[in-house]
């Protein structure tokens, strides 16, 4: 059986990945595919919090089952950010390269180089909020590398590689990433569903 989802995002980077990742059981449309263009509002406090609203969002302009997510980059020197912040670290409107400029001169001549990507999916199905959780851990490089990916891809080396995310293929990123992760949770919850 296949299961329609609405996405709510508009990256193209993003809404590829995840098809990816859950397979040809799955329909996921975006955010334009269903006629929503205005940016959702993402005020909250912790990745919970804003997956929740962007989902809800979708949800109430849709009536149709939705999954937001939301994730980003904390890095432990940096208690933790950019974190929630991680798409406008350094300002609007975003820039993933000035985010990534903002990281390593915030790091610069620190040792400790630890640092993972959260990822919470909020699923809204039939009414009925769920979450998912993944992380990837990993350390923060010297230095931008690949081409691959996007966001903070190339300067995130995940731990038992040498490279930066932006470096390996789509097909090694989304099998470890920590959006895979989430998804891969969220796909076996709904499998058991069907």
């Amino acid at each position: 059986m296949i299961t329609e989802l609405i996405f709510a995002s508009a990256n193209t980077g993003k809404i590829k990945e995840i098809h990816q990742i859950l397979g040809n059981n799955f329909i996921i449309k975006g955010l334009k595919d269903v006629g929503i263009t205005e940016e959702i509002p993402e005020t909250g406090n912790t990745f919970y919090e804003n997956a929740l609203m962007k989902a809800n969002y979708v949800f109430q302009k849709t009536g149709k089952n939705t999954f937001a997510d939301d994730s980003g980059l904390c890095i432990d020197a940096l208690n933790g950010e950019p974190g929630v912040h991680s798409a406008y670290y350094a300002g609007l409107p975003k820039n993933d390269e000035r985010n990534i400029q903002k990281v390593l001169s915030q790091l610069k001549n620190i040792e400790n180089r630890h640092a993972k990507f959260l990822c919470v999916i909020c699923l809204i199905l039939n009414g009925k909020i769920h979450y998912f959780e993944g992380e990837l851990k990993g350390n923060i490089a010297l230095h931008p590398s690949g081409i691959n990916g996007f966001g903070y891809d190339p300067i995130f080396i995940p731990e038992g590689y040498n490279n930066t995310l932006a470096e390996l293929t789509s097909d090694i990123k989304n099998s470890i990433s920590h959006r895979y992760k989430a998804l891969e949770k969220m796909k076996l919850f709904l499998s058991a569903k069907n």
